[in-house]
This record gives C-alpha cells, structure tokens and sequence, in this order.
C-alpha cells in the first residue's frame, strides 16, 4: 500500500510541477497574498475530483475491455516521451522566467471563476490526471486507490506549498537558469515513467 502511495505521490508531484497557467496564477496569487487558501483549494479540490474519476474509471474500463490498458499504456507512455522531450526543448533553449503580474487584487469571484477555467479548460489537466494516472494506477491494482491517494496528497502538497511559499520561490524563479534546471529534471522524471510503463515493471 505505501508503495503504491509513494508511487502516485511521485508521479502526480512530477506531471504538477511543470509549469503551466494554473502554476503561474497560483504563484501569482501567492505572491500578492491574494484570495490565497481559496485559489490552492480549489486547484486541489478540482485535482481530487480528476484523479478519482482516472482511477475509478480505469478500473471499470480494463474491466470491460481487456484491451484498453494497454492501448492506453502505450498511449501513455507516448505521451510522457512527448513531454519530457518538451522539458528538454525549453531547458535547451534557455528555460524561462516567471513574473507576477502587477495588476490589482481582484474579487473572491472573479479569481475562483479564472482558477476553475484555467483547471477545468486545460486539456492538459485532463492527459495528466484522468488519462495518465488513471492507466498507470492500473499497474497498482489491488492498490490503486492507494497509487490515487498518493498522487492527490501530491495535488494539495503541492499547490499549498507553491501559493504560501511564493514569496521565498520568487527570487529562484525569477533566473532563467532555474527553469533549465527545472526542466531538465522533469524531462529525465517523464523519461524514467515511460520507460516503466514499457517494460511493464
């Protein structure tokens, strides 16, 4: 069981640390100290909510068609090749620099709605936790709630995390040479995944 646990700890901390707009605003928010507790709350509520549709729905899909897991293995690990040579590329190419926005704080309202559209509208959202982590929870079976807790103890650790401690990442994400080596750490994670999801191991 922790093995498993550990196991969607590590890959659901690994797929939410590359930077996306959902990361950016959640930085951004905890930089201003902004609707902060509400905004990490939702991303991880709205993460829960994706994951547990992954993993229970895997279930039931390998269930009903024996065929579908691996189909969705190998699509997955495609997918995960595809994203670290994305890591790669832009550790390559000079990394990137993340600033805050300078805007004034908003409503309660108007943050939660653009946090929900920036979750609930990303397809990418979608590969990492119902697609991604529901086939890979399968390899987990008979403990793939486990594998599904560890990757959502990964959500709310995360986003807790990055909007309470923006003002300490701040300085380190303002230099570009922290993305390269950002990136090229989440390239070689990706990388090492999709090879699991190869050889089956």
């Amino acid at each position: 069981m922790l093995t498993a646990a550990f196991a969607g700890f590590y890959l659901g901390f690994s797929l939410i640390l590359a930077i996306g707009a959902q990361n950016a605003f959640v930085l951004r928010q905890g930089l201003r100290r902004d609707h902060v507790f509400a905004v990490v709350l939702t991303c991880s509520l709205s993460d829960a909510v994706l994951i547990a549709l992954g993993v229970s729905g895997f279930t039931v899909i390998s269930d009903a068609m024996p065929w579908a897991a691996p189909a969705l293995r190998y699509g997955g690990a495609a997918f995960l090749l595809w994203y670290g040579a994305r890591s790669f590329r832009a550790a390559w190419r000079g990394g990137e620099s993340l600033r805050a926005a300078e805007a004034g704080a908003g409503s309660l309202t108007a943050t939660l709605l653009t946090c929900l559209a920036l979750t609930w509208l990303n397809p990418h959202v979608y590969l990492d936790t119902v697609l991604l982590i529901g086939s890979i929870s399968t390899q987990y079976d008979p403990n793939a709630l486990w594998f599904g807790l560890g990757a959502v103890t990964s959500s709310f650790t995360f986003f807790f995390s990055l909007g309470y401690g923006a003002r300490l990442l701040a300085p380190v994400f303002a230099r570009p040479r922290a993305w390269q080596v950002l990136d090229v750490g989440i390239g070689i994670v990706m990388w090492a995944l999709a090879a699991k999801l190869l050889v089956g191991v």
